[in-house]
């Protein structure tokens, strides 16, 4: 399942997926200051919520990502844990993060997954639900 909301008083979107009990909730936002779009480079920085709904302890090991610019060039990324981290996440816990993603163009999208792992051992992918990333005025296309 996936949405799209705004949260009350944030002019951010936010972005939700759930797999089984886990919750991953992302808000991205232009990065302006950070940005260079004479050299072709926008930033995107992006606050992801992962939360433990169930009633089993996880740990994310691993993350997998698809960045798609304004032109459909995809790029995969995968690697070990997030930010350096590989969190362990009790029944009733949630871990957040931010990161950045730069884009050659002024739109894009990204969407992934998170290999978790069960204390039994039990290993499933949580689901990463696509975000726009989209200046605003930018002409959007359909990815």
């Amino acid at each position: 399942m996936q949405r799209m909301r705004r949260r009350r008083g944030q002019a951010a979107t936010s972005y939700e997926a759930r797999t089984r009990d886990i919750v991953v909730r992302v808000f991205p936002t232009y990065a302006a200051e950070d940005s260079s779009p004479e050299d072709g480079v926008y930033l995107w920085s992006y606050t992801v919520e992962i939360e433990n709904h169930g009633g089993e302890t996880v740990t994310l090991v691993s993350r997998r990502w698809t960045i798609t610019d304004g032109l459909n060039r995809v790029n995969e990324v995968e690697g070990s844990g997030v930010v350096g981290e590989q969190p362990e996440l009790k029944p009733r816990e949630a871990f957040r993060y931010v990161s950045n993603c730069p884009l050659p163009t002024p739109s894009g999208a990204m969407r992934g997954s998170y290999q978790m792992v069960t204390e039994e051992g039990e290993l499933f992918d949580a689901e990463i639900p696509e975000f726009s990333l989209h200046l605003p005025g930018a002409a959007m296309k359909v990815n």
